[in-house]
């Protein structure tokens, strides 16, 4: 979830993509608003930085890490890069303050 309980997302192993919903403030109920490809094979882990302005994305079958900016008014991801071999990325943690 987005730091500003907004928008909700979710990965979609075999799609390979991150599904972005829209939460109605009013009601608690979600939309989908996009699709965005993982760049990658088998999304195993995704997570927002303490920020909320980048999605990690560790593909674990294709060894690659995707990494995309976010909107933080429309909730929409876009593509910065895509980290290549890094052997059974599964799982993704922001370590500070």
């Amino acid at each position: 979830m987005a730091p500003s309980g907004r928008y909700v997302y979710g990965s979609n192993r075999g799609h390979d993509s991150i599904v972005i919903l829209r939460v109605d403030e009013a009601t608690g109920m979600v939309e989908p608003i996009g699709w965005e490809s993982t760049q990658g094979s088998f999304p195993r882990n995704f997570t927002l930085d303490p920020n909320g302005t980048r999605m990690l994305v560790a593909n674990q079958n294709s060894d690659n890490l995707a990494v995309f900016a976010r909107d933080p008014e429309t909730g929409l991801l876009s593509e910065e890069a895509v980290i290549e071999d890094i052997p059974s990325t599964v799982c993704l943690l922001f370590i500070g303050e």
